[in-house]
C-alpha cells in the first residue's frame, strides 16, 4: 500500500487494509515458526489504530527472529521516506557540508538492510510506482506480465535465472 493509495476510493482502501489484517492475523505464527523477523516501512501514523497495532505487534513477536528479514511496505512512499529521512536529519542539527549519501542513507526507513539487487516489477509495468526509490539506485529490474496474486514459485525462479545472467557494472563499465 503506497502513500499515494489514499487517492483510491474508500472501498478499495478498505479492502486493501483488510488484506494486511488478515494476513497478519493468518501468517503471524508461520513466520515465527521459520525464524523471519517482520519489518514495516513506512508511516504508521496514519493507519487505524487497530491495524496499527497488529502491525506493531507483529513486529514486536518476530523482533528476536534472526533467519531472514520480511519489510512490509505499507503507507509507504519513496519520495515520502527520502523527505522524512531529510527532516530526521535536519533535527539532528547535521551541518550541510557533512551530508552525504551515506549518512542519508543511514536516515532511510531500510538503514540497517542491504539494497536490493533485484526488484520484481509484477503486472507489466514498466515504472518504479515511487518504490525503494533512493535504494533502487543500482538494482537490476525483472519485469513480468503476471499480475501479484499469480505470481509463483516458476515465475519467482524465472527471475531468479535472468537476474543470474545480468552483467552488474554499477555505473561503471566492464571491459
Amino acid at each position: 500500500f503506497s502513500t499515494e493509495n489514499w487517492k483510491r476510493p474508500p472501498f478499495e482502501i478498505m479492502g486493501l487494509m483488510k488484506i494486511l489484517e488478515n494476513v497478519i492475523d493468518t501468517e503471524l505464527e508461520e513466520l515465527n515458526k521459520n525464524g523471519v523477523q517482520l519489518r514495516h516501512i513506512g508511516q504508521l501514523e496514519r493507519l487505524k489504530p487497530i491495524i496499527r497495532n497488529k502491525v506493531l505487534y507483529a513486529i514486536d513477536k518476530t523482533k528476536h527472529n534472526d533467519r531472514l528479514i520480511l519489510n512490509v511496505a505499507f503507507n509507504y512512499g519513496g519520495r515520502d521516506e527520502i523527505v522524512h529521512a531529510v527532516k530526521r536529519v535536519i533535527a539532528d542539527n547535521i551541518p550541510p557540508d557533512e551530508i552525504t549519501a551515506d549518512l542519508l542513507s543511514h536516515y532511510m526507513y531500510t538503514a540497517d538492510c542491504p539494497d536490493p539487487d533485484l526488484i520484481i516489477r509484477t503486472s507489466g509495468e514498466f515504472r518504479t510506482s515511487n518504490f525503494l526509490i533512493w535504494q533502487a539506485a543500482y538494482a537490476e529490474y525483472y519485469i513480468t506480465p503476471t499480475y501479484w496474486p499469480d505470481f509463483d514459485k516458476a515465475e519467482y525462479y524465472k527471475a531468479l535465472q535472468t537476474f543470474s545472467r545480468r552483467d552488474r557494472r554499477y555505473g561503471g563499465r566492464n571491459e
